[in-house]
């Protein structure tokens, strides 16, 4: 199967959002679909994506491989009754009832988990990247340092994310750990491509689906003869970095600011 959907400019299959960008999905063999996680508005432009594309497998950033392998099983259950299967409660994620329609849109496509097991998150903080990641390490680019700007800029994003409040010698092993979940991202999506033929649909946050140095990049680096195609959503007023193929702008949802408990 593959993808033959066409998206339009402004939103002829978004509704709700706006598109700045118009082009074919015919040829993607991957197609990241990134996201804001508490946005669901972004969770339901998901859906009517893999609604519209069909893929043969959906890979789940949010999923590990156990979680994945459980979802046939649970084809058609409610919204409670998926949620109890998978653990969600429990995950750390936002909540369930903006992720299942996607779980619904997904049909009989094939699902995979990519999430990063805490233990190889641990390595990778504690001897790097490349050991956590195992024998492709070098195949996926994580044998070699980052650039000093890249590795700088990605110290910093860390740095903003946890508002201020890591101890500067941490953030090179939280970097090592984003490297380690980019990576594996990746690879997750190049094993579904070659078990099913594709085409695959990846959700994940916009951080992981960035072309410059996110998953879509590791893609590049194991695979060069891979299509990948990059789909960001942002909210309106700001525009994640990253250089996607398409960014979506929806709403911005009422948060909390999560630096409060910081001052």
């Amino acid at each position: 199967m593959r993808i033959t959907a066409r998206i339009l400019i402004c939103g002829a299959l978004f509704s709700g959002a706006s598109a700045v960008w118009a082009g074919d999905f015919s040829a993607a063999d991957i197609v990241f679909l990134g996201e804001i996680h508490d946005n669901p508005a972004h969770h339901a432009e998901q859906a009517r994506l893999i609604e519209n594309l069909e893929p043969a497998a959906v890979v789940f950033e949010m999923l590990t491989s156990q979680q994945a392998a459980a979802v046939p099983e649970w084809r058609g259950a409610d919204q409670d009754e998926l949620a109890s299967a998978l653990g969600w409660e429990d995950s750390g994620w936002p909540d369930f009832s903006m992720y299942y329609p996607i779980f619904k849109a997904t049909g009989d496509a094939f699902v995979f988990g990519a999430a990063v097991p805490r233990d190889a998150a641990r390595v990778a903080m504690e001897t790097g990247v490349a050991d956590a990641f195992g024998t492709q390490a070098e195949q996926f680019g994580l044998t070699k340092p980052l650039a000093q700007a890249q590795q700088a800029e990605r110290e910093a994003l860390q740095m903003a994310a946890h508002c201020d409040a890591l101890p500067e010698d941490m953030l090179p092993a939280m970097v090592e750990v984003q490297r380690l979940r980019d990576a594996t991202i990746a690879k997750v999506a190049l094993n579904a491509l070659r078990q099913t033929g594709g085409p695959v649909v990846v959700i994940t946050g916009n951080g992981h689906a960035r072309k410059d140095w996110g998953a879509p990049a590791f893609v590049a680096l194991a695979d060069p003869g891979v299509s990948v195609i990059s789909v960001g959503q942002a909210e309106t007023g700001q525009t994640p970095d990253g250089g996607f193929d398409m960014m979506l702008t929806s709403d911005p949802v009422s948060r909390p600011d999560p630096c409060d408990a910081f001052r």
